[in-house]
């Protein structure tokens, strides 16, 4: 669990496999504490309670898509930053989204690790930013 001063990442996405990999993927590469969701519900009520620096999620998820949850997501923590990873390409995505501030960019899958952190680190809400570590193999 973070402190109250410490920001997360939090990450949202339906498929767990994908969750886990991006979350061992970014523990090991940034220096940042990762929470991750199944559900984008779970993670709407949570969000108030976690001191966010950005979030990660999926577009096409169950029940509601990640633009959707941006929407509902962005009342339970303002000023936190969004990032969608899509597996069906960005342009088809982004024609489908409202005027969003909070929504930075989409990344396509499958989603290479440098990338997302690199994103991740440009958006960071909150100081001090991620690092990226460089000391570990590819």
């Amino acid at each position: 669990m973070s402190t109250p001063l410490e920001k997360i990442l939090v990450i949202v996405d339906d498929e767990e496999p994908m969750l886990d990999q991006l979350k061992q993927m970014l523990e090991l590469r940034l220096n940042c504490k990762v929470q991750t969701f199944t559900k984008a519900q779970d993670a709407l009520a949570a969000l108030p309670k976690l001191s966010v620096g950005l979030v990660v999620t999926d577009y096409y998820m169950p029940m509601m898509n990640g633009v959707e949850f941006i929407q509902k997501a962005r009342v339970a923590s303002p000023g936190t930053p969004f990032i969608v990873i899509t597996g069906h390409g960005p342009a088809f995505v982004s024609k489908q989204v409202p005027n969003l501030p909070e929504l930075k960019c989409f990344i396509n899958k499958p989603v290479r690790w440098r990338t997302l952190a690199l994103e991740i680190q440009r958006h960071w809400n909150g100081s001090p930013k991620p690092v990226i570590r460089e000391d570990l193999p590819s």
